[in-house]
């Protein structure tokens, strides 16, 4: 899909940079509930991750253990929600949200970045792509709504859907980048950039975004070769060139 078409069909806001994981700090955990106020608070779009529950539940968090943002062990795909909502707790004291409990709150006030976070272990790829899907029937403009996944097999099945899509690049796994045309656009690691005129030039054609930004140097550096950037610990008065 050409870019200029891309840009028609998403929220304007995605373009003036994207919370990572909420605008969190020392104060609110990230993926949290206080983490996404804090950035409908200062209307900033946010990114966020989810995983299926043992139940077919969506948890927002980014590791599949829950102990670096909880400080207790419990991988997600293998407990309920019941679990998760009785015995766990966000550091910053909040209970771990569900996809519905952040949507609630944001109410498309501030558009969303979704990453979908399968399980490689019990490939479960296209069914938490259609449970997010399920999860978003209700929503009222599709244009608040990017949805990236490192996994091809989650962002293939869900094309029908008309949200926009982009594809994950990361280093490690850079033969994903030859699928880039199977998507409406790219959410390219940083560092491709850095003195990389193959990469540099995407941008003319190709919808562009770049993870994670953590400090206005790089944000000035990066920004001229992507249409939006996914940040943290970054004021976000510093996201201006």
């Amino acid at each position: 899909m050409k870019k200029v078409e891309v840009l028609k069909r998403i929220n304007p806001k995605f373009l003036n940079g994207v919370a990572h994981r909420g605008y969190h700090n020392e104060k609110f955990t990230e993926n949290g509930l206080n983490a996404f106020k804090n950035a409908l608070d200062n209307d900033l779009a946010i990114e966020l991750d989810v995983h299926l529950t043992k139940d077919n539940e969506l948890i927002v968090c980014h590791d599949p253990n829950l102990i670096r943002t909880t400080s207790k062990e419990g991988i997600i795909e293998n407990l309920t929600l019941e679990e998760i909502k009785t015995n766990y707790l966000l550091n910053d004291g909040e209970k771990v949200p569900t996809l519905k409990e952040v949507l609630d709150l944001i109410d498309e006030k501030v558009p969303m970045v979704i990453e979908l976070k399968p399980d490689t272990n019990t490939k479960n790829y296209k069914k938490l792509a259609l449970r997010v899907m399920k999860e978003l029937e209700r929503v009222k403009d599709k244009a608040n709504f990017i949805i990236i996944s490192f996994y091809p097999q989650c962002l293939l099945p869900i094309k029908k859907y008309n949200f926009v899509r982009c594809l994950l690049i990361a280093q490690k796994y850079e033969w994903i980048f030859n699928l880039r045309f199977l998507f409406e656009g790219l959410d390219i690691d940083y560092h491709y950039f850095n003195k990389n005129k193959k990469y540099q030039k995407l941008v003319k054609n190709q919808f562009m975004m770049a993870w994670t930004i953590e400090d206005k140097e790089t944000f000035k550096e990066v920004s001229k070769y992507v249409d939006s950037v996914t940040f943290q610990y970054i004021d976000k008065d510093d996201l201006k060139n």
